[in-house]
């Protein structure tokens, strides 16, 4: 097999990797990450020798020592302690470190060696199976083992970046002074090509650099001119809206740009700009950005059956898309964040009532309805119809919302890890204070397959379609990645169980021999000697 040779430098200092060409690409991360000795959670980004960024994946073209990648940690999380760390002085060891010493461990040996013997990779998996186990019993905290429930009941799992819910003062300055230092650079024709795809990568950008991309996808669909928007109106818009995502495992800031790049991918790919006006393209595009703000990580259920104050404010109707809703209009009331200060009242008043509408519609209680109002139309749709367009502007943040599987496998993948990450920590929630725990959140009988071979069946597909129905165009684009991801996790189901079946048939088969065994046992105590003793008595 064809072998690879990549020559980069991490900090100024020169490294050189080696990989088969159909190795698999989150071997290849692995690589860099340990190259770069990164923790779990850093993100890494490598530039080419032209200063562009590129993906980290098994296509990098081969290079020679004079041109060398650059690889930099770029969301390394400084000011925090290591993983675990609540559980170091407990258990007298640090499993970051840990983590990090096998990593160089296995980095030396690659480099006398030439590759990793099967004894490193073991101690990997060794390593990754007690960290997903202590992530696993994080539903243990009335123990005290890793938080203190009595204190909220809204803190985030301590393995998300160990912050606190909302972001702190010092987290936000820092994050927007890199914002401003670079809201002024120029973003290569290359990036806002690969902006407009489904296939944009979310994990190589920074919350700062993340904003800079939310930039661009007003000024590229000619927002800030046709609404004369001005630039440090858009910038203050854009940062409060990053302050106000919380720091949960699902839906945090990362989310709110995958489902505004997938909206704007979707008005690129079906060519809305001939179909629709810049005033609804702008209220989806709005929506997008603010969908989720100011998400806890408990959906509508949960707020409902625990009668929390958004609950009980919103009468248990769609308590969560309301609050968003407030939250997003609460930022445009104030005057320096206020990206349509420069509208008249009626344009003002048609954004808001879409916006609204918009937001409202991600609600999946509305699912059904929304979907049947849109396949009613849809042999007849005509986009001269006010009413017809309202009902594809709902179906479009809908599929914006819940399109992680029309993304590659290594984009989509880790997003899935994060949802169930927050679905457990809700359910441990519920368990804890009594509620009825929802079941497709429930650790103890959700697997990671199981929870999307269902939804992608009965919730993605039959949405992607319809859509597709109307732009034939995004067969390719988001269908085709779908089916492949029903495909990937209907083998990992089956997988997982038989793998559930050969442990339960070599369980039997061992209490099969203890049983018989006990058996046998049994018959010495009835020999000779005991049937005398029947005879004396």
């Amino acid at each position: 097999m064809p072998i690879k040779i990549i020559y980069f430098t991490v900090n100024g200092r020169p490294e050189r990797a080696e990989f088969p060409e159909d190795c698999p690409a989150q071997d290849v991360k692995d690589l860099f990450r340990s190259a770069a000795e990164a923790g779990p959670h850093d993100i890494l980004k490598l530039y080419n020798p032209k200063g562009s960024i590129i993906n980290i994946s098994p296509g990098l073209e081969p290079n020679s020592p004079n041109s060398c990648y650059k690889l930099e940690v770029v969301a390394a999380d400084c000011n925090s302690e290591p993983l675990g760390a609540e559980l170091a002085g407990a258990l007298g060891f640090d499993l970051s470190s840990m983590e990090k010493r096998l990593q160089g461990l296995e980095k030396k040996i690659l480099f006398e060696a030439g590759e990793t013997p099967a004894v490193v990779y073991e101690m990997k998996k060794q390593v990754d199976s007690f960290q997903e186990k202590l992530e696993s019993v994080e539903h243990l905290s009335w123990l005290g083992l890793f938080k203190d429930l009595s204190e909220t009941t809204h803190q985030p799992s301590p393995f998300y970046h160990k912050r606190t819910l909302h972001k702190t003062k010092d987290e936000c300055e820092r994050v927007q002074e890199k914002f401003l230092q670079m809201s002024s650079l120029e973003v290569s024709e290359e990036v806002r090509q690969y902006l407009k795809t489904p296939t944009f990568d979310n994990w190589q950008w920074e919350d700062a650099e993340i904003m800079v991309l939310l930039q661009v996808m007003y000024t590229d669909l000619d927002f800030t001119a046709t609404f004369n928007i001005e630039p440090d109106a858009l910038q203050h818009f854009l940062f409060e809206v990053y302050r106000r995502y919380n720091n949960i495992p699902f839906h945090n800031f990362k989310h709110c740009f995958c489902v505004t790049q997938m909206m704007y991918g979707l008005i690129w790919l079906t060519d809305l700009r001939s179909k629709m006006d810049s005033t609804e393209l702008l209220i989806m595009l709005t929506s997008a950005v603010c969908h989720d703000l100011d998400h806890t990580g408990y959906n509508n259920a949960y707020q409902i059956n625990a009668r929390t104050e958004l609950a009980l404010r919103y009468n248990d109707i769609s308590p969560l898309e309301n609050h968003h809703c407030a939250v997003a209009f609460e930022i445009l009331e104030k005057e320096e964040s206020n990206i349509f200060r420069n509208l008249s009242t009626e344009q003002y008043k048609r954004i808001r009532e879409g916006i609204i509408k918009c937001i409202l519609a991600t609600d999946m209680t509305r699912h059904n309805d929304i979907l049947n109002k849109f396949k009613s139309i849809l042999s007849a749709f005509d986009f001269t119809n006010k009413d017809h367009k309202d009902v594809l502007m709902m179906i479009l943040i809908k599929v914006s919302d819940i399109s992680n599987e029309a993304r590659p496998m290594e984009v989509a993948e880790p997003w899935l890890d994060c949802l169930l990450q927050e679905f457990y920590n809700q359910s441990d929630i519920e368990k804890l204070e009594g509620l009825p725990v929802t079941p497709f959140m429930d650790r103890d009988k959700v697997t990671k397959p199981s929870s999307q071979t269902g939804f992608i069946r009965f919730v993605l597909l039959p949405l992607f379609i319809e859509l597709a129905n109307l732009f034939p165009c995004l067969e390719q684009h988001i269908i085709d990645p779908v089916r492949k991801a029903l495909d990937y996790y209907t083998e990992m189901e089956k997988a997982l169980e038989r793998e559930n079946q050969n442990r339960a048939q070599s369980e039997n088969g061992t209490k099969h021999k203890e049983s018989a065994g006990s058996t046998v046992d049994g018959c010495a105590e009835t020999g000779p000697d005991a049937l005398k003793s029947d005879v004396i008595i």
